[in-house]
């Protein structure tokens, strides 16, 4: 399997990137965006569907199989749950929160801070670290309060082996091994998102490694506000999912005033109906985030559309097919409509 010429994460491979967090106590939003607004019926009606259908097919180890498997899967699972809104520790679905989240931990190394086998899993791992961080109660975690490390040690440790396998990368990102001397947008889109919602968590990442991240974008971002996959720059091609990658790195680590980013999300407004060439999950996860943080009125048009698209396609059992498999896909599609909710604090502008 390929995204935009490379192979997906996992042993087959993996795809995806992206949620940026804040820590507890700086969850609340902003007047100006609506906080508190009803969420439509239809999309809660769809959203508490999908839920069931994780929360059901969670494996007792923490885990979904079927499909695309791994830790960057669990945490996109997981970031589901924690965007309903429900209490991650007392609510309905907090016992899968719990599991998803000692499944993440187990599955790192101890020594490199790496998690899973390829820097997809690493990064979308990274990044639901974070989200939980601060939101979720570790004396309820590890059964007798014993684990391998707190959710802060994990996530201080994936920064470090995030943070030491760029170090490597002759491109100043990453790809799909910690030890990659080539890089692409994808998997370093996962990768610098997890490392940005780590340092909104309070955890200390080196500005340099932002730096470097967003410099590596730059390169592969043409005038146009197309985004080339790997390597230096070339290959531009109609990709609306790494287009939307770039938009929204760029947006979360505050460099609006890039004219990079103003390619972006220009290039993303002028095509708010033009559907995805391939990765449909995947694009329409990215393309939420970047359009809500470029342009609220375009997101609303945007997302009157996906609610029509999702209605449709929701199976009879709560999930969403997708070609990566049915718990994969109803990860992608729930968190694509989680703005609707905006808990996740990603989706504070």
């Amino acid at each position: 399997m390929h995204v935009g010429g490379g192979r997906l994460g996992g042993v087959a491979a993996l795809l995806i990137a992206a949620i940026l967090v804040l820590p507890s106590v700086a969850r609340a939003q902003l007047p100006v965006e609506r906080h508190g607004e009803v969420v439509p019926r239809d999309v809660r009606e769809m959203y508490d569907r999908g839920l069931q259908f994780l929360a059901t097919s969670q494996t007792d180890s923490g885990e979904w199989t079927g499909g695309q498997q791994g830790p960057g899967c669990t945490g996109l699972a997981l970031m589901a749950f924690l965007a309903s809104g429900e209490d991650p520790n007392f609510g309905l679905y907090s016992n899968n929160v719990r599991r998803a989240l000692r499944s993440i931990i187990n599955t790192q190394q101890a020594d490199t801070g790496i998690i899973g086998n390829s820097m997809y899993h690493h990064g979308f791992a990274m990044l639901s670290l974070a989200e939980a961080y601060g939101a979720v109660d570790e004396r309820n975690l590890w059964p007798d309060s014993k684990g391998p490390r707190s959710i802060g040690q994990a996530l201080e440790l994936a920064v470090r082996g995030a943070v030491t396998s760029q170090a490597k990368n002759p491109f100043g990102a990453w790809r799909y091994s910690p030890d990659s001397s080539d890089a692409d947008t994808s998997v370093s889109g996962s990768v610098l998102v997890g490392l940005l919602a780590a340092r909104n968590a309070g955890i200390e990442v080196p500005d340099a490694a932002i730096d470097k991240a967003i410099a590596y974008y730059r390169q592969m971002t043409s005038k146009t506000g197309q985004v080339a996959y790997a390597g230096g720059m070339g290959g531009f091609d109609e990709s609306l999912a790494r287009i939307s990658i770039g938009t929204l790195v760029y947006a979360i680590a505050r460099r609006k005033d890039l004219s990079e980013y103003k390619a972006t999300i220009g290039h993303l407004k002028e095509r708010l109906e033009q559907p995805a060439s391939g990765y449909l999950e995947y694009t329409r996860y990215y393309q939420a985030q970047a359009l809500f943080q470029g342009d609220v009125e375009a997101w609303e048009k945007w997302n009157k559309l996906l609610i029509r698209q999702l209605k449709t396609s929701q199976k009879s059992n709560g999930s969403f097919p997708g070609q990566f498999g049915d718990s994969f896909g109803t990860s992608m599609s729930l968190l694509a409509i989680a703005l609707n909710y905006r808990f996740l604090p990603i989706y504070e502008r």
